[in-house]
């Protein structure tokens, strides 16, 4: 089961909270279906990605209450803990990256929060998309402006970055189906290099 987490409602849809239903949504458009069955207080899909079936979800408890949404599907459906994965946004990473994770605490993340508490531990599989301010050319963070900023449109160009990663996310998924996580890990994990080979995720020009 490959769960993305967001807000439901339209003014929600393209704002750094909601890159997790985002990611579902291009999975789900990648493989030619459309999230609209209403099972386990979520829309869902039956889908085939990379030769196996899964199921897309996209929770309709709002963020903070996501893990209710993913205990329901656990049980009608009868997926073990371990073979979900749940997509979604990280304020921690800089837009442009993804990180997968086999563990972790919610690092202040409500949905992340939830789930955990359903589940009764943190060891479940994630892909965290980075919705950050991207650091300056020197190095410098720029902090961004937590909850306003995470349910705010994203700017286009902004939009443009995430369009990229949107595709990365779905590739990460699908080595993590196929070849496992430590793969995927190994592959999806590493920063991001400028094409004269400096590290982008330092500021270094």
């Amino acid at each position: 089961m490959i769960v993305g987490l967001g807000n439901p409602g339209i003014e929600y849809r393209f704002t750094p909270h909601n890159a997790g239903f985002l990611a579902v949504d291009r999975i789900a458009e990648d493989c030619g279906v459309m999230l609209s069955n209403r099972r386990g207080r979520a829309l869902t899909a039956r889908a085939k990605l990379a030769g196996q079936d899964v199921l897309l979800a996209k929770p309709e408890t709002f963020m903070n209450l996501s893990g209710l949404s993913v205990a329901a599907l656990i049980q009608e459906f009868e997926i073990s803990p371990e073979d979900i994965i749940v997509l979604y946004d990280e304020l921690a990473l800089p837009l442009g990256t993804i990180r997968i994770r086999e563990r972790g605490s919610a690092n202040g993340h409500n949905g992340v929060k939830s789930i955990s508490g359903v589940l009764g531990t943190e060891e479940w599989l994630r892909i965290r998309i980075g919705v950050g301010k991207p650091a300056l050319a020197d190095g410098r963070e720029i902090k961004a402006g937590g909850k306003d900023y995470l349910l705010s449109p994203m700017r286009k160009q902004e939009l443009a970055v995430l369009d990229e990663v949107l595709d990365r996310t779905r590739g990460a998924v699908e080595m993590v189906l196929t070849q496992g996580v430590g793969a995927a890990m190994n592959e999806f994990n590493r920063r991001p290099v400028d094409p004269d080979g400096t590290d982008e995720s330092k500021g270094s020009k």
